[in-house]
This record gives structure tokens, C-alpha cells and sequence, in this order.
């Protein structure tokens, strides 16, 4: 798809040098055109939220097969109905769902050499950014006169493809955010919608490029390159265009996986001022035109979502003596970190939080895992008339709470390998105390979406090195949902790839919690 974008930014301006001239359109023709972009921007919303569609009636479908399943085999130890698979689902799930794009590779780096070049995405995630080009592609070129006059030609393109890149700014910053609904509408992991993301900030700036060089051409060859640089320094639309389009290259270039790997914090911070940088340059550009709506569609989407952050880091951590960070060395370059919130949260298993300790960054917010937490919340009820708990009776489908409330939590513990930048600095300053060290912290979450496992009467848990700490949440209220016959499970694996004995201490605490749980040993196996 990388060619497919390279190749369609030099078409049409190659097209446009070679053109008959002919004469210069009518208004009609005019009105014609405009009416062209607009329908092709309306029609690349109603694609957009057909896909959104599509894939919450997926959530809705397998979210009652969840419900039916978990109800069917809550007391029925054979479980021999759901033990077949849909051969045609099966058949959708291992070629396309799930499926690598090649042969091999399933979510593995591509790198050449020390660098890395990005995560493959599956068969179904290429097919969804193959289809979002091959769109924006054809709404692009389809109808544009290629072989008339010049000038009329490149002022379709530069209104057509200027129309569409503010259109494509609504996904664009939509998908950006953290606190994005469509992660718990659909389901969907944030590095799913934050692939889908750059694959819009690439279209964005291709066809802002083709925007401001047809632009450009039809100026150079109207007034010359005297008129051209005299019209840059002169005219708000021609200046503030041009800065927009470098700022959307930037981005583009200093997103780069090479680049926003090796130096994450300083491309998280240039990344926030390029986006304001274009966002104020595209107000004084569109200024009085009817484009102007778009982006301030975009701008309140973007300022929505950075004061819902805001919001939540006061909420989590202003009162009650703020968020307090504890920290402790652990054998294996790795700390835990005890956060004791200022708020008790809400947290289910597989989410995650974003942390940042000021005396150690202030600027620096990263997301981590949450391994354990402590609940302050009364034990399950039952509802007397169903017989059931009352978790189940309200969501079967995320039964893995057992309180009629989901529970709350007041401190959230953190295990965190060191690499570099924050968590090498996290673990240097592990390894000066002597005792564990406590400093103000801020954190914000839970974020991420939590797909329910009561249903499935076999569970396989895999973890390598820190990855257990997504996976250990789900052990107790699974173990405990078996106890209370409220889960369809019977047997639940947990395999923890390790690199030396040294790092069971890193779950010691927590593990010993566990081996504890009533009934344990009936469905618990962990190989090592």
C-alpha cells in the first residue's frame, strides 16, 4: 500500500504537464465540479461509519453466542455442544481474521538489521487499509477532466483533493485519542485504531501535497515564479497552506517507526505541536470557506478528547493526598511500582493504565499493564430470584466480576521491565534506594477494551518475560467463577516463558494469592 500512495502523488501532476489547452470552463461546469467534492466527501463518511457498523452487528453477534454459552454450560461439565466449530467461521478466523498477511509472520517487527519498520498487521486489517486507499484513491481522480484544459484540471484536483483531506481529519483525530469510544463501542484494541490512524495521516498528507502543488503549478504558470514567490509572502491562504502542508509531512516523517522508537518522548512532544501548528495554519487557510465547518469538526474532536484527559488525570489524582508511586527493585532489571490512587478505580482484567512520575519526567505519560490490585468491594450477591450472582444476571458476558458493582480498587501494582528512556531512569533510581522509594505520581485509565473469557470452558493463558502481567488479573475472578459454578470454565492453563528463576519473584506476592483460591488445583495447571 506504501507504493500505491507513492505512485498516486506524481499522477496527476504529471498528467496535468502534458494536457491540451482548451477553453476555460463555464460557471455550470464550475458548480458541477463542487458538487462533485462534496459527494464524494459525504460518501467517504457513509463508507467510514458502514465499516463502523459492520463491525458492531460482529461485536452484538458474538457477544450473544458469549451470553447464550456462558448460560448453556454454566452447570454442564461435557460441554459437548459448542465443542464443534462453524467451519465457515472457522475458515473466516484462520484466513482472514487472524491470519498473518504472509505466510509466517503473525504480528512479528519488520526489520532490517538492528531497525524496525513497524508491526505486520493481519490479512483483515491490510484488506480494511487496502480499501481505505483504493477509496480515497478513486474519489480522488474519478471525474476529473485529465485530458482538458490545464488550469481547469488542476483546480478540480487541488478542490477535490483539499475537500477530502479535511474529510479524512475527522477519522484522523478521531482515532488518535486514548479515550477513543470506538475502542469499548467495538471492542477493538487502541494499537488497532492507532494503525488505522497513520494509515489516514499518510492519505492526509498525499493529498495535501497534491492540493498545494497543483495549486503552485497552476500560480507558476499563471504569473511566473516572481509571481509565485510574490503571492507566498503576500496572500494568508497561499502562506498559511503551505505551512500546514510541512507540518503534515513532518508528521509523517517523524512518525516514522525508526524514528518514534528511538526517541519516543521527544516525537510524542514535536507530534502535539505539528498537529497545532496545522490546525491553526488550516484556520487562516479555509477563512470564509465552506471547509472551515470540517475542521471545526476536527478541533472540537481534538479538544474534546485532550479535555477528557485532562479531566480524568484531576479526577484520578487531585485530593485524598494525590497519587502516591512506591517502587521497588526487583531482580531482573524490573521494579514494581504500588500505586496508591487518590480515588479508587474501576478495573477490569487485560486493561491498562498511563503513568507519569514527575520528579522522573514531567513531561513523559506511558501506558503499562496492570498486574494486581487490591478490591475493596463486598462480595458477590446473589439475585434471589434467578439464583445467579448478580454479575452474570446483569453482563453474562463479562462475568469475570462477581460484585453486583464492578470492584474498586485502591491500590494498582505495575511490574516494568527497564529499556530505555523512562523505565531505564525508573530503574536506576530503584537501584540507588535502599528502601523502596514512595514519590508523587499521576496516572490516568483504566483504557482498553475487555474481551470476556467465561465462556470458554478451556482457557490458555501464554505470557513471555513482563507479558504475564496482562494475563495474571484474569486468573483469580476466573478461578473464583469456577468455584461458583458462574463460568463455563473447567480447565484453565497458564504457561510463563521465562529467561531465569529469578523473575518469579517479580509475582511472588500475588502468586501466593492465587495458589491460595479454593479449588484451585481442580482448574489451574502453570507450566514454566
Amino acid at each position: 500500500m506504501a507504493p500505491l500512495l507513492i505512485a498516486w502523488l506524481p499522477i496527476a501532476l504529471c498528467t496535468a504537464l502534458v494536457s491540451a489547452q482548451k477553453p476555460h470552463e463555464t460557471p455550470a461546469q464550475l458548480a458541477a465540479a463542487a458538487y462533485d467534492n462534496e459527494k464524494f466527501a459525504k460518501y467517504t463518511l457513509i463508507l467510514l461509519a458502514a465499516l463502523v457498523v459492520c463491525l458492531g452487528i460482529y461485536r452484538t453477534v458474538l457477544h450473544s453466542v458469549r451470553y447464550i454459552r456462558a448460560l448453556t454450560c454454566l452447570n454442564n461439565d461435557t460441554q459437548q455442544y459448542f465443542k464443534d466449530p462453524n467451519e465457515l467461521y472457522a475458515f473466516f478466523k484462520q484466513h482472514l481474521l487472524y491470519a498473518p498477511l504472509f505466510r509466517k509472520r503473525h504480528g512479528r517487527e519488520m526489520r532490517i538489521g538492528p531497525m524496525s519498520f513497524g508491526i505486520l498487521p493481519t490479512r483483515f486489517q491490510s484488506l480494511t487499509l487496502a480499501g481505505i486507499v483504493t477509496m480515497n484513491v478513486v474519489f480522488c481522480t474519478y471525474g476529473i477532466e485529465w485530458h482538458g484544459e490545464q488550469s481547469a484540471m488542476l483546480e478540480h484536483l487541488r478542490n477535490r483533493t483539499g475537500t477530502l483531506a479535511m474529510i479524512n481529519m475527522i477519522p484522523l483525530v478521531l482515532l488518535a485519542g486514548r479515550n477513543n469510544p470506538l475502542i469499548w463501542l467495538l471492542g477493538i484494541p487502541f494499537d488497532v485504531f492507532n494503525l488505522v490512524h497513520r494509515w489516514f495521516g499518510r492519505i492526509v498528507m498525499v493529498q495535501a501535497v497534491l492540493h498545494s502543488l497543483a495549486f503552485s503549478i497552476n500560480l507558476i504558470n499563471k504569473a511566473g515564479w516572481n509571481g509565485f514567490t510574490s503571492s507566498l509572502a503576500k496572500s494568508q491562504m497561499l502562506l498559511t497552506g503551505t505551512v500546514g502542508t510541512i507540518a503534515f509531512i513532518i508528521i509523517v516523517l517523524q512518525a516514522s517507526t525508526v524514528l518514534r522508537r528511538a526517541f519516543y518522548e521527544t516525537f510524542l512532544h514535536l507530534h502535539i505541536a505539528l498537529v497545532i501548528t496545522a490546525l491553526v495554519a488550516l484556520w487562516y487557510h479555509l477563512d470564509g470557506l465552506p471547509a472551515q465547518t470540517h475542521l471545526k469538526i476536527v478541533i472540537i474532536l481534538w479538544g474534546l478528547e485532550r479535555l477528557l484527559r485532562i479531566s480524568t488525570l484531576i479526577y484520578r489524582n487531585v485530593g485524598n493526598g494525590g497519587t502516591k508511586a512506591t517502587i521497588e527493585a526487583l531482580p531482573g532489571d524490573a521494579v514494581r511500582v504500588t500505586l496508591t490512587v487518590a480515588r479508587p478505580w474501576t478495573f477490569h482484567p487485560g486493561q491498562h493504565l498511563f503513568l507519569t512520575i514527575p520528579s522522573l519526567g514531567l513531561w513523559t505519560s506511558h501506558p503499562f499493564s496492570i498486574a494486581w490490585a487490591s478490591s475493596t468491594s463486598p462480595p458477590t450477591t446473589i439475585d434471589t430470584e434467578k439464583g445467579l450472582p448478580l454479575a452474570l444476571t446483569r453482563n453474562p458476558s463479562s462475568a469475570s466480576t462477581l460484585s453486583p458493582t464492578a470492584p474498586q480498587h485502591q491500590t494498582l501494582s505495575l511490574i516494568i521491565r527497564a529499556r530505555t528512556g523512562f523505565t531505564s531512569t525508573l530503574h536506576t533510581h530503584a537501584l540507588a534506594s535502599p528502601l523502596p522509594l514512595t514519590l508523587p505520581a499521576f496516572t490516568s485509565g483504566p483504557h482498553g477494551p475487555t474481551p470476556p473469557l467465561t465462556s470458554y470452558g478451556t482457557l490458555l493463558l501464554i505470557a513471555g518475560g513482563v507479558g504475564i502481567t496482562h494475563h495474571l488479573p484474569y486468573i483469580p475472578p476466573l478461578i473464583t467463577a469456577y468455584t461458583a459454578r458462574t463460568a463455563a470454565l473447567r480447565r484453565l492453563c497458564l504457561v510463563w516463558i521465562i529467561q531465569s528463576p529469578e523473575h518469579l519473584e517479580w509475582i511472588r506476592p500475588w502468586m501466593t494469592q492465587i495458589l491460595a483460591l479454593p479449588q484451585r488445583r481442580e482448574v489451574l495447571r502453570i507450566q514454566l
